[in-house]
């Protein structure tokens, strides 16, 4: 790559970037003018038409890459589960649980993004978001049929709804960790902390729990 192109890189990752930090700042994407992606990377207006057509289409691959992180960690959980024969015990599941925490940590802005975008006002985000989770759905399913204590699942669509449910848990477990910030400090955000996670590895645990149990109505 040359000099120009690599500095072209830049200034493209650069706005996605500022579109990232200014929609997870208390704003909405669809709030955000191109004149203030813009202006927060030190270019002019103009500049931006270089790297993409409108907003949309930097929207679009902003969830293209923050999807893919997200997609890591959660078929993280997944794979984690799978280098057991069984299920994980609780201690092992709950390593699992903490880690997930860790990574939302290391990351917030990428969940903000994608949990109030999911819903947010712009439809083609909307749209692209609902695409992205549907391949997450189908890769994750894919992994649990791998998975020893789930080969009793054949079914395609019940590997899904497990799938559907891990991913919704993600989400709803992060948006409400990222929030405990907002609400306590100190020993009082510790104690809320450890509570989420005990009741995350709980959920976890009864979902796989319930999955190694499940028989379909038909067979049962």
């Amino acid at each position: 790559m040359s000099i120009r192109d690599e500095r072209k890189q830049q200034s493209r990752q650069a706005l996605l970037d500022a579109a990232l930090y200014l929609s997870t700042s208390g704003r909405s994407f669809s709030s955000i003018s191109l004149r203030e992606v813009a202006r927060e990377v030190g270019l002019v207006p103009t500049a931006f038409y270089r790297h993409f057509a409108d907003m949309d289409t930097l929207g679009q691959e902003l969830v293209d890459q923050v999807s893919v992180h997200l997609k890591g960690l959660i078929s993280q959980i997944g794979h984690n589960y799978l280098q057991h024969q069984l299920l994980p015990t609780e201690d092992q599941s709950l390593t699992i649980v903490e880690l997930f925490f860790l990574a939302v940590d290391h990351s917030p802005n990428q969940w903000i993004f994608m949990i109030s975008e999911r819903w947010g006002g712009s439809a083609v985000l909307r749209q692209t978001i609902h695409h992205e989770i549907e391949d997450l759905v189908e890769q994750l399913s894919n992994d649990l049929k791998r998975m020893p204590s789930l080969k009793h699942i054949q079914e395609t669509q019940n590997l899904s709804v497990i799938s559907n449910i891990l991913i919704n848990l993600s989400f709803t477990w992060a948006m409400t960790w990222l929030g405990l910030k907002n609400e306590y400090e100190g020993a009082s955000l510790k104690q809320q902390q450890q509570a989420l996670i005990q009741q995350a590895n709980t959920q976890i645990r009864l979902l796989f729990r319930g999955a190694a149990n499940w028989k379909n109505p038909t067979n049962a």
